[in-house]
């Protein structure tokens, strides 16, 4: 069986989910890219930054409820639906790689972190999907050396997803600009050029970046880019999506064995 890939996208606004552009376009095609190339993936283990808490976590429900957690937002997005099966195989198996460093949780779910995108890439839901929580308490390298060690699970025909931001910071946004803002660029720029060049250092210390402060707040939704970095090491990537929005987000998606 070849090697899945390793997927990170931005997410954004919980809209996106709702919206048909040039961004969800280029989710859709990297989805197909997937199937095409390697086919199915026999299930998913997806990183998301809304599953941030103080451990390391893995779901192991049959089905995984959906969590519509964000608020505010039109009828129309608390109205899709997204409910892949859950897969205790990769449960199990992600138990093996991470031994003591991971504990079973379903008190979660599959959050919006996960199905806006995955309502673009896999849109028929027919993938099973297992979350893995951010754990908050581990650093960036932590998290980097704790994704190299989900590395074996592609072998096996899993589909490692991140979803996060390069750049998110909530408190800056701008709603009416739909463009980045020139902090949110350089410091975009900063890390698509390390990725790219796999100078994963550069990302690991990412607080070294220009305008890291007001790209990176807080490590969130950055956190699930070290995880798909350690478990693509070395491996070079597709950029997709590189664009921002919103002022301070950053849409940037890299795809490992595309």
């Amino acid at each position: 069986m070849n090697r899945m890939p390793v997927v990170f996208s931005g997410h954004g606004s919980p809209m996106v989910a709702l919206e048909n552009n040039e961004i969800t376009k280029g989710m859709s095609s990297v989805g197909e890219m997937v199937i095409e190339k390697y086919g199915k993936p026999k299930a998913i283990l997806a990183i998301s930054g809304h599953w941030y808490v103080g451990e390391t976590f893995v779901q192991s429900a049959e089905h995984p409820k959906q969590v519509y957690d964000m608020y505010g937002f039109p009828q129309a997005l608390y109205d899709v639906t997204y409910e892949p099966d859950g897969c205790r195989e990769l449960t199990d198996t992600v138990l093996a790689a991470l031994g003591n460093d991971v504990t079973i949780n379903d008190k979660w779910g599959i959050d919006h972190g996960t199905w806006t995108v995955l309502v673009h890439m896999f849109p028929q839901a027919d993938i099973p999907v297992v979350q893995l929580s951010v754990n908050g308490y581990l650093n960036a390298q932590q998290s980097y050396e704790l994704g190299k060690k989900l590395r074996g699970l592609r072998d096996e025909g899993y589909l490692i997803f991140g979803s996060g931001n390069v750049v998110h910071n909530l408190r800056r946004v701008e709603w009416d600009n739909e463009g980045g803002t020139e902090q949110a660029h350089r410091f975009n720029d900063y890390i698509t050029d390390a990725v790219q060049k796999r100078e994963d250092w550069k990302v690991i210390h990412f607080e070294n970046g220009p305008d890291s402060s007001y790209a990176v707040p807080t490590p969130d939704h950055f956190l699930p880019l070290l995880y798909c970095l350690g478990a693509s090491e070395g491996e070079e990537p597709l950029v997709f999506n590189n664009v921002c929005n919103l002022g301070s987000m950053a849409m940037t998606g890299f795809a490992f064995g595309l």
